[in-house]
């Protein structure tokens, strides 16, 4: 059983910063941690993840803001926000991806997480 463990939404104002983070409560090895977002009305979309071998990959719309992290050895990953913008408001989720040894993908979600940006 995988329990992914998000912290660190909040209110901010346009311009600010806030990081996210999340645990996955797990002994296994994800070849892949990230998070995704979804806003009112939005289907949910990808903002960033990165690979066991940090290797990170960003939507067009966060780069040069946002820088995600992991710590493969506590199974972590962060996500630091800076520059944020009205648009980024949504509730933000922690993925990761399992792949076994027959390569066959499992995916696990935490519970999500609130990030509003309002002046």
């Amino acid at each position: 059983q995988v329990r992914l463990v998000e912290s660190g939404g909040g209110l901010v104002q346009p311009g600010g910063s806030l990081r996210l983070s999340c645990a996955a409560l797990s002994s296994s090895s994800f070849n892949t941690m990230g998070w995704y977002r979804q806003a009112p009305g939005k289907e949910r979309e990808l903002v960033a993840a990165i690979t066991t071998g940090s290797r990170p990959n960003y939507a067009d719309s966060v780069k040069g803001r946002f820088t995600i992290s992991r710590d493969n050895a506590k199974n972590t990953v962060d996500l630091q926000m800076n520059s944020l913008k009205p648009e980024d408001t949504a509730v933000y989720f922690c993925h990761a991806q399992l792949k076994d040894s027959l390569f066959r993908l499992y995916d696990y979600w935490g519970q999500g997480t609130q990030v509003t940006v309002s002046s």
